[in-house]
């Protein structure tokens, strides 16, 4: 039985406000760490994970594999590398020799990325457990997952492919839509809007906000009206400042990265691709056109 080793993900460029505080390895991706996908994905396609030396594939921390592309890897035994266009391995073979480029599969390199991941790891999903919690009048249209403890009130609409975990409280008058995975005791407002985006434990979005396209942090609170942009007004791709330098997201809809314990005042409005460090604020009527750094 061939083995693999996964060693442990530290920061990776570009996603600092969200990994300053935990390893990339336990970033939550559909409520299920990146570190439980890369090991189940190597399990399917027929490996086994040890932790003592000289394993017969290395991993990458920050991959993120299509499970057509790893099956094609992983079976033909003269692969030696899967490689990214961008020159990323992915994963390595002891005595492979050839190199197989891959266009699906991914490294998580930038905070952005992650949105991608969670689109992928929602959508693979083939089963959920849907608790009981929701209210009569609550409309889906997709995949809901709600978790146990979780109450879902009057008015709240569901479109896409949604998570929702424990002991959560959504609503009154919410729409929900995308890939939105929401983690743990977290708190959705009175008409709020969330469209694929990423929620970690802990994390309150007020009444009357908007989040598009964005990341929060753990035990984040969104002050009422809190505003993210994820939209050019010339429909091009937005850039965002990573050390002092704009870098191309190649991503047309992007909102915000939001470290943990960030609080924001009310009616705070943020371009899109801004990021704020762990436990930075924002003043009422505050415009984030920069970084907010710790």
């Amino acid at each position: 039985m061939a083995t693999f080793h996964i060693p442990n993900a530290g920061e990776t460029p570009g996603c600092h406000p969200l990994t300053i505080t935990r390893s990339l390895g336990e970033f939550p991706l559909a409520n299920v760490s990146l570190r439980r996908h890369q090991q189940a994905a190597l399990i399917a396609a027929g490996l086994t994970e040890v932790t003592g030396p000289s394993p017969d594939f290395s991993v990458h921390p920050a991959a993120w594999f299509a499970p057509a592309e790893l099956a094609t890897f992983i079976a033909d035994g003269s692969y030696g590398k899967m490689t990214t266009p961008d020159g990323a391995i992915l994963l390595s073979r002891l005595n492979g020799t050839r190199d197989l480029r891959v266009t699906q599969s991914f490294a998580i390199c930038f905070s952005w990325d992650l949105l991608r991941a969670n689109v992928e790891a929602m959508s693979s999903r083939k089963t959920y457990v849907q608790e009981s919690g929701g209210h009569a009048s609550l409309y889906v249209d997709g995949r809901l997952q709600v978790g146990k403890g979780t109450k879902i009130l009057p008015g709240v609409v569901i479109e896409g492919d949604v998570i929702i975990g424990d002991n959560c409280k959504v609503g009154p008058n919410c729409y929900i839509r995308g890939s939105t995975s929401i983690g743990d005791k977290c708190h959705v407002g009175q008409a709020v809007e969330i469209k694929n985006s990423i929620l970690l434990p802990g994390t309150n979005v007020g009444h009357l906000s908007y989040l598009g396209d964005s990341i929060l942090g753990e035990k984040v609170n969104f002050g009422a009206g809190t505003i993210t942009s994820n939209l050019r007004h010339d429909g091009g791709s937005h850039r965002s400042p990573i050390d002092g330098q704009m870098v191309d997201t190649g991503r047309r809809k992007l909102g915000a990265i939001v470290g943990d314990g960030v609080h924001t005042g009310i009616h705070t409005s943020i371009y899109p691709g801004r990021k704020l460090w762990p436990k930075t604020t924002t003043l009422p009527g505050a415009v984030i056109d920069k970084d907010i750094l710790a």
